[in-house]
């Protein structure tokens, strides 16, 4: 695997981190590759949860420029290859995930990096953090899902005023907003994302899953389609080891020991 990317595996979690800090982390080819082999390494070990961070003094600028300058090409580059072939892979792997992935913005997101963060489960971010939805200075559209999470996240008026402009968002207006779950003192940041990824990974892993699915589906399905699908999903924890030992634990008034393992 790539040096661009850190892998430390954890009791039952893996902790992520973009490693090109001299280039803010930014996306090159190599990255793309090694980050997805990182998460489908950790989803098929069966990791329980998933921390994903960026090392330095930021969380990712996004893609790396200097590999996409028509300057340096025959031609204008057709950026859908981009897209298709590299951002968005990661967001369904993201999103697909029956676990939860928990990123801690350090720094600026900008361009696809702050839409990669979006595209995970829980979103902490330090207060001298910022996201930045830098296409517009460079005459492109938010790519990496950024047009999708926005919207459904702020509303058409905050979407267009943030893609639009480019105006950088500070972590504590982002909470504020809801774009994000919580703005958390830069020295608090990392302790407070790794507690939170270990006290996940120790959960009842297959509702946890299955409720980040169900939130997911809830986007674009109707009440009545909605409602199926919690029966459906209802079905399937209640057959769970875990919710054997939930309610053992409720009743006996102890704390329960879950194993995450599906029915």
């Amino acid at each position: 695997m790539s040096d661009s990317i850190l892998v430390q595996d954890h009791d039952g979690w893996h902790e992520i981190t973009l490693n090109r800090p001299d280039r803010l982390n930014s996306f090159n080819d190599a990255m793309h590759v090694a980050l997805r082999m990182a998460i489908e390494d950790a989803r098929d070990s069966g990791t329980r949860a998933i921390l994903l961070t960026g090392a330095g003094r930021g969380f990712c600028a996004g893609q790396d420029l200097g590999d996409r300058d028509p300057a340096k090409m025959d031609g204008p580059p057709d950026l859908s290859e981009t897209i298709l072939k590299w951002y968005a892979p990661l967001v369904r792997l993201i999103r697909s995930l029956e676990f939860p992935v928990i990123c801690a913005v350090n720094g600026v997101a900008a361009g696809a990096g702050a839409n990669i963060a979006l595209a995970c489960d829980v979103v902490l971010a330090s207060t001298s953090a910022k996201f930045i939805q830098s296409f517009a200075r460079v005459g492109l559209v938010p790519d990496a899902g950024g047009s999708f999470a926005l919207t459904r996240l702020l509303g058409e008026a905050r979407a267009k005023g943030l893609a639009l402009t480019a105006m950088p968002l500070n972590a504590t207006q982002a909470a504020e907003w809801g774009l994000i779950w919580k703005a958390v003192p830069d020295d608090d940041l990392m302790d407070e994302a790794r507690k939170m990824a270990a006290e996940m990974a120790g959960g009842p892993t297959v509702g946890l899953g299955l409720t980040k699915l169900a939130i997911q589906a809830a986007a674009t399905n109707s009440l009545d389609q909605q409602l199926e699908l919690e029966a459906q999903y209802q079905k399937t924890c209640g057959q769970s080891p875990d919710y054997a030992e939930g309610v053992s634990a409720f009743l006996n008034k102890r704390a329960p020991v879950f194993t995450g393992r599906k029915p």
